[in-house]
């Protein structure tokens, strides 16, 4: 059903296009200067707000040029299919402007296309610095780069993001989106520079992209459902997780998440699923991990329900998050520690149905055998196994 949407999507706007014709609005005609340092926020809003208020199909169309824009938020629901089309490269305000949530946004929008191969630049490095919330959580997150809030039946592609102050790209509350061919950078000490973080969103698709960036490559937290993530490159990064889960109040269940035909290099975490020590109760189940090849990684197969990365933790409650029916298959490659396989689950609710199917790490230079580690975990293996399984 969600392909359907998709296609059908896809077909209307094409179908417009050619039935009718789709209005181009150049955001050079609205007063856009691409000298790098002029801020067009209110050109660009401009040139939105006329094809958000048009009956049919628009573009707003950023041409080749280097383009200074502040914080701004397109928003819908409009009257027609919007592409949004970047072949110019965007620039950040340079430092840390913290009060603010988001650098570019797209909210309440339907049949959106955001593409054209430009670059977004945020300018991470004259942030980075005052990024607090590493080692406390009484802090102010810096911008994400771009965040896409109640978005339907869309698609984002062929964009190029670099040095995000935060998040690279966030997805929240939305359904049915396809990203592809994306291609987030950002060195791997950048702090909280997570590639996409999806949450309370279903139906969404990641295929075809790289990632290497300073916190986890993808990131699948609270309230989201039927996500596939697929050939995706990530490293370094911490790896491809679920969660972190449970460590607020009314947070949702997760489930139905498959992660396929991926390759991670050089990263701290292989597939990994963390959560914190709460009586926050949820449930992530219905996972799938397959034909993923691991190279150099330092901890390749992970569930983690201690999470704690600072201070102050609380260990007097064992986390509430019940993790089930997850498939390990056809996992391949190289681990940089000799614990390969780890499952520190909870130990009010263990982990259950976990089946692991040729799993085969090797470590890396050769320096003692391969070990997994189990807590609090009910699960099964078949076929080659190496390391031996703990359950």
């Amino acid at each position: 059903m969600a392909l359907q949407i998709v296609f059908f999507s896809i077909f209307f706007f094409v179908s417009f296009t050619i039935a009718q014709g789709v209005r181009t609005l150049n955001v050079r005609n609205y007063g856009a200067i691409a000298d790098g340092r002029t801020d067009n926020k209110k050109a660009f809003l401009r040139a939105w707000n006329d094809a958000c208020y048009q009956n049919g199909g628009s573009i707003v169309y950023i041409p080749k040029g280097v383009y200074m824009v502040g914080s701004v938020e397109f928003a819908g629901p409009c009257r027609g299919p919007i592409m949004f089309l970047i072949s110019g490269d965007l620039k950040a305000p340079i430092g840390p402007y913290s009060n603010v949530e988001k650098w570019i946004g797209f909210q309440h929008v339907n049949n959106l296309i955001v593409k054209g191969g430009g670059t977004l630049d945020g300018q991470g490095p004259s942030a980075w610095p005052y990024n607090k919330c590493q080692k406390t959580n009484n802090c102010d997150p810096l911008p994400i780069s771009i965040k896409f809030d109640f978005v339907t039946n869309s698609r984002i592609e062929s964009i190029r993001s670099v040095n995000s102050k935060n998040v690279h790209l966030a997805i929240y509350g939305c359904n049915n989106v396809n990203v592809s061919k994306v291609d987030l950078l950002a060195p791997a000490d950048s702090p909280n520079t997570d590639g996409i973080k999806i949450s309370r969103s279903a139906d969404i698709r990641i295929t075809n992209s790289r990632i290497r960036t300073g916190d986890d490559c993808i990131a699948i937290i609270s309230g989201s459902s039927n996500i596939d993530v697929s050939y995706v490159y990530c490293g370094p990064g911490h790896g491809i997780s679920i969660g972190s889960l449970g460590k607020y109040k009314n947070e949702e269940n997760v489930n139905g998440v498959t992660v396929r035909k991926c390759t991670l290099n050089g990263t701290d975490n292989g597939v990994r699923i963390k959560s914190w020590e709460s009586p926050y109760a949820i449930t992530a189940s219905k996972f799938l991990f397959q034909d993923i090849f691991m190279e150099n990684v330092r901890n390749p197969i992970i569930v983690d329900q201690t999470y704690c990365p600072h201070s102050p933790c609380n260990q007097e409650t064992a986390s509430h998050v019940q993790i089930q029916d997850v498939t390990y298959r056809n996992i391949w490659g190289t681990s940089s520690s000799q614990v390969a396989v780890s499952f520190e689950c909870s130990k009010k609710f263990p982990c259950k149905n976990i089946v692991m199917t040729d799993v085969n790490l090797a470590i890396v230079g050769g320096e003692g055998p391969l070990k997994s580690s189990c807590s609090y975990v009910k699960g099964r293996s078949f076929g080659r196994q190496n390391p031996p399984p703990c359950f």
